[in-house]
Formats: C-alpha cells, sequence, structure tokens
C-alpha cells in the first residue's frame, strides 16, 4: 500500500488580519514528486514553513512521515529535509564547510559530516567550488547548495521551494533526474515552482492552491477536461499556407483559424479529439511535421483555475 509521507487537513494560519493560509487539504505520497502550484500570494511558501516546522498553523493538522510537527519538531525536522527558496548560506564558510557545518548539526560525526559533503558535492555539480565561499556562489549554484543541504542527512521527505530557480538549462535537466531518483527510492518530495513546464516533466501529481485554499480534486479535473489548444506544423509550409488544408480536413472556416509563427492553432475538446484530429489530417494527405499541445497540463489547468473558476473549493 502507498503511504502518505506528508499529510495535511484544513490547515489554517493568519498573520493579523491577512489570511495567508485559509484552508489547505493534502497528501502527499511516498515514492513519488508532488507538485505544488499557485500564484503569486496563494499561500505556498506559508504552507511550506508550516511543513517544515517553522510557523504553527492556527488550526488543523499537519504530519510529517506520521510525525506531528507541532508537538515534536525535531522528530519532524529529522525526517524532513527543507530547501527554501534563498540559500542564507553563513557568509564565512566555503561550500564545502556549510554542507560540513549541516551535517554536524543533524549529529553527523566529523568524518561522517565530511564524506557526506563530499558525496553531495558530486551529487549536486559543486565539487569544483567546493573551497569557494559560499557567499560568491551565483544563483544557481546557491540553489545547487541549497538542495544539498537539505539532503545531508538522507531525509525521507523533502520540501523543494523554486528549487529550479536560476539554474541552465542543463542544471534543470540533471535536477529532474535527481528528484525522480529520490521518488525511485521511496521518498516523498513535495515541489513548489512557478515554472510550470519543469514541473511538468517530474511530478506525479500535482495540487493546486488559490487564495489560500487548495481547490478541490473535482474543480481540478473539471479545468483539466476544458478545450485546449494544439499547435499544428506541416511540412515545407508556412502557417498561413497551411492554414486553409488544415481548416478544410478539420471541417473548420479558416478565418477561425489562427496561426502563430510557423503553427496553426486548433482547439480540441478532449485528447480523444486531438487524436481524432490526428487522423483526419493524415488521412487528407497532409504532411504533419508536429502535432502537440500548446501548453502542458498543469499550465493548462492553472490558467483554467485562475480566469474560468468561482473560487477555491
Amino acid at each position: 500500500m502507498v503511504t502518505a509521507g506528508i499529510t495535511v487537513r484544513d490547515v489554517r494560519r493568519s498573520f493579523g488580519r491577512v489570511d495567508a493560509v485559509r484552508g489547505v487539504t493534502l497528501e502527499a505520497r511516498a515514492g513519488a514528486v508532488t507538485g505544488l502550484v499557485g500564484p503569486n500570494g496563494a499561500g505556498k511558501t506559508t504552507l511550506l514553513l508550516m511543513l517544515a516546522s517553522l510557523l504553527q498553523p492556527d488550526a488543523g493538522t499537519i504530519r510529517i512521515a506520521e510525525i506531528d510537527p507541532v508537538a515534536d519538531p525535531a522528530a519532524a525536522r529529522a525526517r524532513l529535509g527543507w530547501m527554501p527558496d534563498a540559500l542564507g548560506a553563513w557568509g564565512s564558510l566555503t561550500v564545502r564547510e556549510t554542507l560540513e557545518m549541516t551535517g554536524r548539526l543533524y549529529d553527523l560525526d566529523r568524518a561522517a559530516a565530511a564524506r557526506r559533503a563530499a558525496e553531495l558535492l558530486d551529487q549536486v555539480g559543486l565539487a569544483s567550488l567546493a573551497g569557494s565561499p559560499a557567499r560568491v556562489l551565483s544563483r544557481g549554484q546557491k540553489q545547487r547548495l541549497g538542495l544539498a543541504r537539505a539532503l545531508v542527512h538522507d531525509p525521507s521527505v523533502l520540501l523543494l521551494d523554486e528549487p529550479a530557480s536560476g539554474l541552465d538549462p542543463q542544471a534543470r535537466v540533471d535536477l529532474r533526474g535527481l528528484l525522480r531518483g529520490f521518488a525511485a527510492a521511496g521518498k516523498t518530495v513535495l515541489i513548489s515552482s512557478h515554472i510550470l513546464s519543469e514541473l511538468e516533466e517530474v511530478v506525479d501529481d500535482a495540487v493546486f492552491l488559490l487564495d489560500g485554499a487548495t481547490v478541490s480534486p473535482d474543480r481540478v479535473a473539471e479545468a483539466a477536461r476544458r478545450t485546449r489548444t494544439w499547435r499544428i506544423r506541416v511540412a515545407d509550409a508556412d502557417a498561413k499556407a497551411a492554414a486553409l488544408p488544415v481548416a478544410t480536413a478539420l471541417g473548420l472556416d479558416v478565418a477561425h483559424v489562427p496561426t502563430d509563427r510557423r503553427d496553426v492553432l486548433v482547439p480540441f475538446a478532449s485528447e480523444a479529439d486531438a487524436a481524432a484530429g490526428l487522423r483526419s489530417l493524415i488521412s487528407a494527405g497532409i504532411a504533419v511535421a508536429e502535432f502537440s499541445a500548446a501548453s502542458g497540463m498543469l499550465e493548462h489547468t492553472f490558467l483554467d483555475l485562475g480566469t474560468g473558476g468561482k473560487g477555491a473549493a
């Protein structure tokens, strides 16, 4: 049976008259990567701070690997790795010393902390910068150090706030591989990110937050089912020339078929309809070079929730 590494039930947190988190319920499975999706101000970072036992909820319950972080924060912290959006490194320490010191704070002896630091420097691609002061690292390098610091004590639950921010394309590919490896090893990974294309590549599940509350699964499913635009590229033809044959094959009025650079844009109500449309294009002898959704499912759902919904459920 798949277990929940993180369980949240009706959690709320206010700052004065501001309800930052006003009703969050979610589960993040062990052995999976769960995305936390929402606009700025939705309450994602406040929620992560509560999960990390750094902020106490006003109401509701939280369990981290079945431990209550309010009642026993030390036990919860022993099982979770927390990567905030900003590194907050000690200015006087090198990259290696930052990891060794973090290991010592998690009760590793000096030799074990040094070994673990060396392993992680290789894992996150910072071995060549081990002797550099942590304060001089670039934004992307600090993100990699922040991830390594969260992993020092080999936690079973990872809380990652914007881990891909500032990373170059290769580093983002490497991060996806690391996250999938963590899930395969049975860890619970909860990741908050505004880079929805990155989340699309790595997550197994997604939780949507709007105005401090989780969106109900029924509403998320409804948003995901709404009409989505697909890009169609015809070989050796620009978009304007391709628009008429594409529209004709699909039984559409070409005046209502827009183009974007080299692509013809066509809305389909479902993936089944898109597949049927592709069959029609091929049957009409159109040389389809590319046929793909214009946006990933996470982005499509997120945008629909933000513009077409009636408020969080």
